[in-house]
C-alpha cells in the first residue's frame, strides 16, 4: 500500500520534459538551504506574474476573508501568499528526494505530548491539519517523532503519482487515497495515527454549509463520520514557517469535541480551529484553491463567485 511501483510506461517521450524538471529539483534539494528558499521565493514571484487565472482564485479569496482590508493591503498579501507557496514547493522536494532531518534544530514541535497522549489510549488518532505551504515538509518532520499515516489526492500524471508517493512513502506508515474511507477507519481501529485535511471543495455531496471567515463554505462531513466510526481522538495541527525564513513551528493541540452534537456543529468546529490558526500567517494557507466554489442554493453552475 506504501510503496509505489514503477513502470517502463514512465520513459514515454511525453515525460521526458517533466524527468527533466523533477531532476533539477532533486538537484536543488543539495544546495544550501537559504539558496532553495530563494529560489522559492523567486519561483513563486514568476507563478504570480504568470499564473493568472491562480492569481484571480487567490484575490477573491482574500477580499472574500479580509474585507477589512484596504485593496493595497490585499494585493500585497496575494503577492506574499505565491511568494510562501513558492518557498512550499521547494520545501516539498526537500521532503521528497532529501532527509530533511538537517532541519529538525530549527524546527520546534510544540503539544507532541498531546499527540502522545491519545495514541497511549488504544484508540486511533485523526490528525485534524490543513492544506498550509509546508504541509509535506511537516509531515516528514513529525515523522521522526511518531509513526503517522496520510491520505492524499491522486495526481492525473502517472509519473507525477509515482515521485509524490515514493517521496512519501519513506517517511508515512500507509498512504490512503482520500475517498479510501474504510482504509482510513480500519487503521484507526488498529490505533494508528492518520493525518487527514478535509479543506478543500469537493461539491456539495457529503458535505455541509458552516462559516469559514464569514463564508458559508461546503466542508467535508468525513472529519465526523471517520471519526465516529473509527472511534478516534481528533487532535488538530498546525505548521509554519517563522517570521525572516528563520525555522519551524508545528503544533499539536487539545482533542477536538468531534463528533459531537451534528455534522454541521463538528463542521463549525473544524472550520473555527482552523481559521484561528490560519490568521496567525495568512500567507502561507493554499488560497489557490477555490474554496469558496459551492455555495448554498446553488442548482446551476458552481463557482459564480469567481467569475470575472
Amino acid at each position: 500500500m506504501n510503496k509505489p511501483q514503477f513502470t517502463t510506461a514512465m520513459l514515454h517521450p511525453r515525460y521526458w520534459i517533466l524527468w527533466f524538471f523533477i531532476g533539477c529539483a532533486a538537484a536543488i534539494t543539495r544546495l544550501p538551504y537559504r539558496w532553495q528558499i530563494s529560489i522559492g521565493k523567486y519561483f513563486g514571484l514568476l507563478l504570480h506574474k504568470i499564473a493568472r487565472s491562480r492569481r484571480h482564485v487567490a484575490e477573491v479569496n482574500i477580499r472574500l476573508c479580509f474585507p477589512e482590508q484596504s485593496p493595497a493591503e490585499q494585493a500585497q498579501l496575494v503577492r506574499q501568499i505565491f511568494i510562501d507557496n513558492g518557498i512550499g514547493f521547494m520545501e516539498t522536494m526537500i521532503s521528497w528526494f532529501r532527509a530533511p532531518d538537517y532541519l529538525l534544530p530549527i524546527c520546534r514541535i510544540n503539544g507532541l505530548d498531546k499527540l502522545q497522549a491519545a495514541h497511549a489510549t488504544g484508540r486511533g488518532v485523526l490528525i485534524l491539519g490543513g492544506h498550509f505551504s509546508m504541509l509535506d515538509l511537516a509531515g516528514t518532520l513529525v515523522g521522526n517523532h511518531a509513526t503517522v499515516s496520510i491520505t492524499y489526492k491522486p495526481q492525473k500524471n502517472a509519473v507525477l503519482n509515482f515521485i509524490m508517493k515514493r517521496g512519501r512513502s519513506r517517511t508515512y506508515k500507509n498512504q490512503f487515497v482520500s475517498k479510501d474511507i474504510r482504509g482510513m477507519m480500519r487503521a484507526l481501529k488498529q490505533g494508528d495515527a492518520v493525518w487527514y485535511a478535509p479543506d478543500q471543495d469537493f461539491g456539495p455531496d457529503n458535505s455541509v454549509f458552516a462559516p469559514f471567515f464569514g463564508v458559508p463554505t461546503a466542508t467535508l462531513t468525513a472529519t465526523s463520520r471517520i471519526a465516529k466510526a473509527g472511534n478516534a481522538v481528533v487532535i488538530p495541527t498546525s505548521f509554519f514557517r517563522l517570521p525572516g525564513n528563520t525555522g519551524y513551528e508545528i503544533n499539536f493541540f487539545d482533542p477536538l469535541p468531534i463528533p459531537g452534537e451534528s455534522d454541521e456543529a463538528d463542521a463549525v468546529v473544524a472550520n473555527q480551529f482552523l481559521e484561528q490558526q490560519i490568521r496567525r500567517y495568512p500567507s502561507q494557507y493554499l488560497w489557490l484553491h477555490k474554496r469558496f466554489k459551492s455555495q448554498p442554493g446553488e442548482a446551476g453552475e458552481r463557482g459564480r463567485l469567481y467569475k470575472r
